[in-house]
């Protein structure tokens, strides 16, 4: 009867510990061969663009791992922070906001070497902006005449962000 006590201690013991260590957060679990830094925020380096036979393209440079990005049409498109009305033209907008994500380095300085503010003459992407590098999130947009269609990916080594926006039908390489 003697041993009851202690074993019940000795069992509350293992299943403190062992709840203890349930609760600890992965980022403080140590890993073998992995550092226990928190991983650095992606980096958006540049914004470069092209035309295509049938699409016109938008890429976004990242350094670092690929954020999460999301892609929606807006009715027009305005600066983070002031607010103020993006002067390009266009009658169809696209905000696409990288995050968490900078445009700059820890010492504040810009690692973004991609324009500002652009007007692209291609066929359907008319102009780029960045928009935003604030609180984590760095917020590109993109202007059309018409409504855009498009589809985006992601490529790797390095990374990048992909926008593919499709010419309006009819709209074909000519060869010859």
């Amino acid at each position: 009867m003697q041993n009851r006590p202690r074993l019940a201690a000795l069992a509350v013991g293992i299943l403190l510990t062992a709840g203890v260590g349930a609760t600890t957060p992965a980022v403080a679990s140590p890993q073998s061969g992995a550092s226990q830094q928190a991983p650095a925020t992606a980096l958006v380096v540049n914004a470069r663009w092209g035309g295509h036979c049938t699409f016109d393209r938008l890429v976004i440079d990242v350094r670092g791992a690929m954020p999460p990005v999301s892609v929606k049409p807006v009715k027009e498109l305005r600066y983070d922070g002031s607010g103020k009305k993006v002067p390009l033209p266009g009658k169809y907008f696209l905000e696409i906001k990288l995050s968490p994500a900078a445009a700059h380095n820890e010492a504040g300085r810009s690692v973004y070497k991609g324009p500002k503010l652009v007007k692209t003459g291609l066929p359907t992407l008319k102009g780029v902006a960045l928009t935003g590098d604030f609180e984590g999130v760095v917020t590109f947009g993109a202007a059309f005449h018409t409504k855009p269609s498009y589809n985006t990916f992601k490529l790797h080594s390095p990374e990048r962000f992909v926008l593919d926006i499709r010419h309006p039908s009819g709209s074909q390489c000519r060869t010859g």
